[in-house]
């Protein structure tokens, strides 16, 4: 794995193994980041929110293509340590945070770094994660106006949906679904 544009361009990212941590592959991610680009423009100045950070990657490329800071929440100690290292190979150290927590418990103390313009999610898969985060993310007002989730699921997941949320596109990778929800709560525009 490696950072695909940005400041952090063709850096590698650490090496891990089990069974744990499921990365985003890189042609899943670049072509996330293509659909980002397009709908932000850019992601110069953005908060970014990564839920069961796995790697980091996500919330590291965005980082690297101009994202101003990123909170990374997961629990387990081997994330923790690939996420640390990954940070420090990066140099990011200065606008990149972890919260070693589960997910549901650290949206609210995400909410003192929010709202967030991006928020990425890769939960353990068939697990009912999502609509729970969800949830929490719209109680919390986590997602700013006109900001964007990206939440991975396993092909034959669905989910309902806060009505807060619209959304905006979902694509397959492989065994994997990605999804794309915009925060449409008050856009009278």
């Amino acid at each position: 794995m490696r950072i695909i544009s940005g400041s952090a361009r063709g850096r590698k990212l650490a090496d891990f193994s089990g069974s744990g941590i499921r990365p985003t592959s890189d042609r899943a991610r670049e072509a996330i980041f293509s659909i980002l680009i397009s709908r932000f423009a850019s992601l110069q100045e953005k908060q970014v929110l990564e839920l069961f950070a796995g790697s980091g990657a996500m919330s590291l490329e965005a980082l690297s293509r101009g994202a101003k800071y990123a909170l990374l929440v997961d629990s387990s100690p081997q994330a923790a340590r690939l996420i640390h290292d990954n940070i420090a190979r990066c140099k990011m150290e200065s606008c990149a945070t972890l919260i070693k927590q589960p997910a549901l418990a650290a949206l609210s103390l995400a909410a003192h770094k929010g709202p967030f313009d991006l928020i990425f999610m890769d939960p353990p898969y068939n697990q009912d994660h999502i609509p729970q985060i969800l949830a929490q993310v719209a109680s919390l007002q986590l997602l700013r106006q006109n900001g964007i989730i990206v939440a991975e699921s396993g092909v034959d997941e669905t989910f309902e949906l806060p009505e807060s949320l619209e959304l905006i596109e979902t694509r397959t990778y492989g065994s994997s679904k990605i999804h794309l929800l915009w925060n449409k709560a008050d856009n009278n525009e």
